[in-house]
């Protein structure tokens, strides 16, 4: 039983790798991209809305737009399994910061979506993208 478990390991690093891309970018989305769209307006208003935000938590202004490229950019990237590592270690800093500072005022119930979200990304910093990405392609991995 184990050594077939085994042979599935690739596959469960690919899965957590679409499950942890998908979420990250479907949040990232919104703190990119305005609502409205690009036409009109201020290009870069859901960055400067998101950066208000952590602002208002204390944290430098320019964390938000690194919070925002992260959970959008990092999210592209451990979907594709290009730089899968080092995506899942700036995704796992900025989940931490989300509990610390956002989450943990909810208690466990608050914070277990960004604490699941934590430990996949930190499950592929350490474990790597595994044989169906772009990084075994190219030679990363």
């Amino acid at each position: 039983m184990s050594k077939t478990l085994d042979n599935l390991q690739p596959w469960g690093a690919f899965f957590l790798r679409l499950i942890l891309g998908a979420a990250m970018l479907f949040h990232g989305y919104s703190k990119v991209f305005p609502a409205g769209g690009f036409h009109g307006g201020n290009t870069f208003a859901a960055m400067e809305r998101h950066s208000r935000f952590v602002a208002s938590l204390g944290l430098p202004y320019w964390m938000g737009v690194v919070s925002a490229l992260t959970e959008f950019v990092g999210g592209a990237l451990i979907l594709t399994g290009l730089f899968t590592r080092f995506a899942a270690m700036m995704i796992s800093i900025n989940m931490l910061v989300a509990v610390v500072m956002v989450t943990r005022h909810h208690g466990y119930a608050g914070s277990e979506y960004s604490l699941a979200l934590m430990g996949i990304a930190l499950m592929l910093a350490f474990y790597g993208s595994g044989v169906y990405s772009l990084d075994r392609k190219i030679g990363f991995a």
